[in-house]
């Protein structure tokens, strides 16, 4: 970590912070965290974190990314399932997104659009970038303090309200999505905090935006439409919207398909998230997909990959936690105002 910084700002860690703590506060896979201070543009003294890459990754994720790609052709190439699948177009998106990882100046921009959005909320607390200490291997942000999230019995013990804590996730990840198109991808508990700060008490504190999701206004508008049918139990309408969209072929018979959403989906409304049993939903849905040939959309892993994380989050902070009542008001307000 050292060598890597003096090499960025060319010059000794002493001269560019006023103190810096050599042993990491965080690690993970190609990056690590410490806590340090600097001496800001008003010559202000502020506490920060430093996030260095680890040296060597770009061989090794190269080295990954090529083994996944010969595996996606084997996929494609071998199995009618396979070409409906799209691995090779799933790793590509896979692909862009660890490239991006790999350069801290993009998570730092990341980083700033997403504290530019949620300015207002008062949900969420996004660290301040510090851009004059800012290069592709380090970057340097606002020192952030709080509890991980997975620590509920101490969150509970501080006061916080765990239950609207559940329910101010899904706001967020909903506003990120349907509101801006720009969400933080990567949210698990290791990357999520929560202030116990007067001033600030019980808001999210979101951490490591290496990984953010983008969609389009057509996705946005698209998934919006299926969301709020799905609420409303219009299955019918949700049929359609597969095949207006090209997700399934376009001679499927509409009511063969609104039968098969309706068995995969009305035994799982109005119960909490400690009633459903994930792996059964995918399951009935991996087989209704096969049967009708849903094409996967690569655009949307990163979307559906979130959306797991923030059920099990949601599961894990309020297993009562109705994740449909929750969700359907903001969605329904969404489509007044973008659509009448």
């Amino acid at each position: 970590a050292i060598a890597t910084i003096e090499r960025s700002f060319r010059r000794p860690v002493g001269e560019v912070f006023v103190h810096f703590e050599r042993e990491p506060v965080a690690s993970a896979s190609i990056a690590q965290v410490h806590f340090a201070t600097i001496r800001d543009r008003n010559g202000q003294l502020r506490d920060v974190a430093v996030k260095v890459l680890r040296p060597g990754m770009r061989p090794a994720i190269e080295k990954d990314l090529q083994l996944m790609r010969t595996m996606a052709g084997w996929v494609e190439n071998l199995s009618t399932d396979g070409k409906r699948l799209k691995p090779r177009q799933v790793v590509a998106e896979f692909d862009n997104y660890l490239h991006d990882e790999l350069d801290l100046i993009k998570e730092a921009a990341n980083a700033a659009q997403l504290r530019r959005n949620m300015q207002g909320l008062d949900l969420v607390l996004i660290p301040e970038m510090f851009w004059d200490f800012c290069h592709p291997e380090v970057i340097v942000m606002e020192r952030m303090t709080g509890v991980p999230i997975n620590q509920i019995e101490r969150l509970r013990d501080a006061g916080v309200d765990i239950p609207k804590l559940a329910r101010d996730g899904v706001t967020l990840f909903f506003t990120q999505v349907f509101r801006d198109g720009f969400f933080h991808a990567d949210m698990h508990p290791g990357n999520i905090q929560v202030s116990l700060a007067p001033e600030t008490f019980g808001r999210y504190i979101s951490l490591d935006f290496g990984i953010v999701g983008t969609l389009t206004e057509f996705d946005k508008e698209y998934l919006a439409q299926n969301f709020t049918a799905f609420f409303r139990r219009d299955y019918k309408r949700v049929a359609e919207l597969h095949i207006e969209s090209g997700w399934v072929p376009a001679d499927t018979r509409v009511d063969e398909l609104e039968s098969a959403i309706r068995a995969v989906c009305e035994p799982y409304f109005d119960r909490p998230l400690s009633e459903i049993s994930l792996g059964m939903v995918l399951m009935r849905l991996f087989q209704t997909s096969r049967r009708f040939q849903v094409e996967i959309q690569p655009q949307l892993v990163l979307l559906q990959k979130t959306l797991l994380n923030i059920e099990g989050l949601g599961r894990q902070l309020d297993p009562d936690l109705d994740l449909w009542s929750t969700a359907k008001p903001f969605l329904e307000k969404w489509m007044l105002d973008q659509m009448g």
